[in-house]
C-alpha cells in the first residue's frame, strides 16, 4: 500500500487519505462487523482509540493488530525491548510531543528519521512530526506498553533538574528567598525550589529509588540515587542551591532549621504519582554544608507476603512452623539495606490476627499496620528500646517487634520476654547467622540464656536480578573459575546467565533485586555450645546441621538457575564464611 514515490515503506501516510483500520480489520476477516460495531459503541463512552477498545474488548490481542497493521501500512515491527534506542537522539523530540502522540524516535539519519509509533495511523501525529523534526519520517509500529516505559527511561527528568536548578540558582541571587512561607503562599507550587523537589522525587520513583543522596561539593552539588542498590549521580553546577534544598527538606520534617552544625533526623510523608511515599531523612554536617541522605518507602506497595520474599520452599515452610511458636526468639540478619524489616514485617502480617497481641519498638516506625500498636523510639526524650520494652511487657502482649538488639539492656529484655511466654522478633547487624551468636555473646547476653530463648536466625542479602529480556548465556572467566573451584561448588555452568544490558534495564543488565537467605535453627547440640560459651562448638555444630544451608550456597544455586550473575553471587559471598 506504500506509494513507492514518497520514499518507500513507511512514508506512504503522506499521499493517502484517513486509514480506517476497523473497516480493514472486517475486510480482511480479522473481525466481524458485530464486532466493530461493538468496539465502536465503547469507543465513545470511552473515548479510547479503536485499536486499543478492540484490545480491550478480547476481540483481537495486542500482537496480531500490530503485525497486521505492519502488513497492511507496509512499514516494520519493531520490538523496544530489545531495539538499542539512542538517548540523544531520542531527546532530539521533546517529551511533551513524544508522550501527547506516543511516539519514540529510533533513529536519526542524515535526509530523515525513524520513529516508532503505537498508532501509525494518526496523520496528524505524522504531520506534527514533521515538523517538529524538520526531516522526513518514516514510521515503525512498537508495542504501547513497551512505548511508555521506553519514553520513561529515555525522559529521565535530569534536563528538567537541571533547568529548575538554574532558575533557583537565579532566584537566590536576587535575594534570599523565604522558605518558610513558600507553602503558605499560593505561589507555592511555582517556587523553584518546591518544583525542583516534586521534579526529585518523581525521579526517584520512575527509576525506583531506594534511597536519595543531596551532597554539596566544593564547586558542585551531587545528587544521587540508589537504583538496586547502586547509587547513580547527576552533577548539578549551581553549589549554591544546596542549603535551599536542605532548609525545605528540614521544613518538611520538622526540623530545626536554625542548626547546621549537628546532625539531624526525621520523617515526612508525600505522595507522587499517587503513591504515598514514606520519606526517612537524615542530615549531617560535612566541609561544604550539609549532605542528606532520604530512604524512600513506598507505601502503597503494600507488604509483601512470606510467599514473595524469595525463600526456597523448605526453608519458608521451616521459618512459618518457627514464627507459630508459642514462645521464643527468631533473629533477621544481614547490613543496612538488606531487606531486614520486610522480612520482619512479611512474618508479622502474617501473624497479625484479632486473638493476639503485638507490639513493635521501632526506629523508625516503617510501616504502618493495622490492629498492632507500634511504638517509635526517641532518645532525646529518654524512651529508649529498654525504656518501651519494660512498659511492652506490662502490656500484656502476646509477640513483640524489636526493631533492633542495639545494646546489652534491649537485648537482655528481648531474651528474657522469649522465655517468659511471649514470641520475639528482631535484627542484629552481623553478616552470617553463625556470626550473629558471636555478636550476642560480644555485646554481654550470658550464653545460658540465649540457649534457652533462641529459636533460630536467619540472615539474609538482596541481589541484583539478572534482566529477563537481554539475557544470556555466559561462561565465567579464568579467574571466576578459579574462585569457584576453590569454594569446591559444583555449579552447572549451562544455566549461567549475564544480562548484555538493553533499554528495559538503562543497560546495566539487572533489572530489580531479590533476597538469598539462610536459615539456622538451634538444636541441642548448639544450645549446649551456647551455655558453655563456646563459640567454635557452636560453629561447628551449626555446620554440621543437615537443615543448615549457608548463604553463599543460596546465591550461587541462584546463579546456576541464571537468576543473578556469577559476578553478583561472588560479590555477596565476599562478605560471608565460605566453607
Amino acid at each position: 500500500m506504500a506509494d513507492e514515490s514518497t520514499g518507500g515503506p513507511g512514508e506512504g501516510l503522506r499521499s493517502r487519505k484517513k486509514i480506517r483500520i476497523g473497516d480493514l480489520l472486517v475486510e480482511n476477516r480479522v473481525i466481524s462487523e458485530g464486532q466493530l460495531q461493538a468496539a465502536l459503541a465503547e469507543q465513545k463512552k470511552s473515548g479510547h482509540k479503536l485499536g486499543y477498545t478492540l484490545i480491550e474488548l478480547g476481540f483481537i490481542d495486542e500482537q496480531r493488530l500490530l503485525d497486521f497493521l505492519s502488513q497492511q501500512l507496509q512499514i516494520p515491527f519493531i520490538d523496544l525491548t530489545s531495539y538499542p534506542l539512542k538517548p540523544d537522539q531520542v531527546k532530539s523530540l521533546s517529551e511533551s510531543i513524544a508522550r501527547r502522540y506516543r511516539v519514540i524516535v529510533l533513529e536519526v539519519r542524515e535526509k530523515d528519521v525513524l520513529v516508532g509509533m503505537a498508532d501509525p495511523t494518526d496523520l496528524f501525529a505524522y504531520d506534527e512530526l514533521g515538523h517538529a523534526l524538520k526531516k522526513r519520517v518514516r514510521q515503525a509500529v512498537v508495542r504501547e506498553s513497551d512505548l511508555l516505559e521506553a519514553l520513561d527511561r529515555m525522559y529521565r527528568r535530569s534536563e528538567e533538574l537541571t533547568s529548575l536548578a538554574g532558575e533557583l540558582h537565579e532566584d537566590l541571587k536576587q535575594g534570599d528567598l523565604d522558605l518558610g512561607k513558600l507553602m503558605q503562599t499560593a505561589e507555592a507550587g511555582d517556587a523553584p525550589v518546591i518544583r525542583l523537589l516534586q521534579t526529585l522525587f518523581e525521579d526517584a520513583l520512575q527509576a525506583k529509588a531506594s534511597d536519595i543522596h543531596i551532597e554539596p561539593d566544593e564547586e558542585v552539588l551531587r545528587i544521587r540515587q540508589r537504583i538496586d542498590g547502586v547509587l547513580h549521580e547527576q552533577i548539578m553546577n549551581e553549589r549554591r542551591i544546596a542549603p535551599a534544598l536542605v532548609q525545605r527538606l528540614k521544613l518538611l520534617a520538622s526540623l530545626d532549621i536554625s542548626e547546621k552544625r549537628l546532625p539531624q533526623d526525621g520523617r515526612f510523608q508525600i505522595s507522587v504519582k499517587n503513591h504515598s511515599i514514606d520519606v526517612r531523612l537524615s542530615t549531617m554536617p560535612v566541609q561544604n554544608g550539609e549532605a542528606v541522605v532520604m530512604r524512600l518507602l513506598d507505601q502503597s506497595s503494600g507488604i509483601l507476603s512470606l510467599d514473595d520474599l524469595g525463600l526456597d520452599p523448605d526453608m519458608l515452610q521451616q521459618l512459618r512452623m518457627l514464627i507459630q511458636k508459642p514462645h521464643g526468639m527468631v533473629l533477621v540478619t544481614g547490613p543496612t539495606g538488606s531487606g531486614k524489616t520486610t522480612t520482619l514485617y512479611s512474618a508479622l502480617s502474617e501473624l497479625n490476627t484479632p486473638e493476639k497481641k503485638i507490639i513493635t519498638v521501632e526506629d523508625p516506625v516503617e510501616y504502618r499496620l493495622p490492629r498492632i500498636n507500634q511504638v517509635q523510639v526517641h532518645d532525646q526524650i529518654g524512651l529508649s528500646f529498654a525504656r518501651v520494652l519494660r512498659t511492652a511487657m506490662r502490656q500484656d502482649p502476646d509477640i513483640l517487634l524489636v526493631g533492633e538488639m542495639r545494646d546489652l539492656e534491649t537485648a537482655q529484655i528481648g531474651l528474657r520476654a522469649a522465655i517468659t511466654g511471649h514470641f520475639v522478633l528482631s535484627t542484629v547487624h552481623t553478616n552470617s547467622a553463625i556470626g550473629t551468636v558471636s555478636r550476642l555473646l560480644d555485646m554481654g547476653a550470658p550464653g545460658y540464656l540465649l540457649a534457652s530463648s533462641l529459636l533460630a536466625i536467619v540472615a539474609q542479602r538482596l541481589v541484583r536480578r539478572v534482566c529477563s529480556h537481554c539475557a544470556e548465556p555466559y561462561q565465567p572467566d579464568p579467574i571466576q573459575q578459579a574462585w569457584l573451584d576453590g569454594v569446591r561448588h559444583e555449579l552447572d555452568l549451562d544455566g549461567l546467565r549475564i544480562g548484555r544490558g538493553c533499554n528495559r534495564c538503562g543497560n546495566s543488565g539487572y533489572q530489580g533485586r531479590v533476597g538469598v537467605y539462610e536459615l539456622l535453627e538451634l538444636n541441642g547440640e548448639m544450645a549446649a555450645a551456647l551455655r558453655r560459651d563456646d563459640h567454635e562448638a557452636f560453629s561447628r555444630a551449626a555446620q554440621k546441621s543437615g537443615k543448615f544451608r549457608p548463604l553463599w550456597h543460596s546465591v550461587l544455586t541462584y546463579a546456576a538457575q541464571g537468576v543473578t550473575s556469577l559476578s553478583e553471587a561472588i560479590r555477596i559471598s565476599g562478605d560471608v564464611e565460605l566453607e
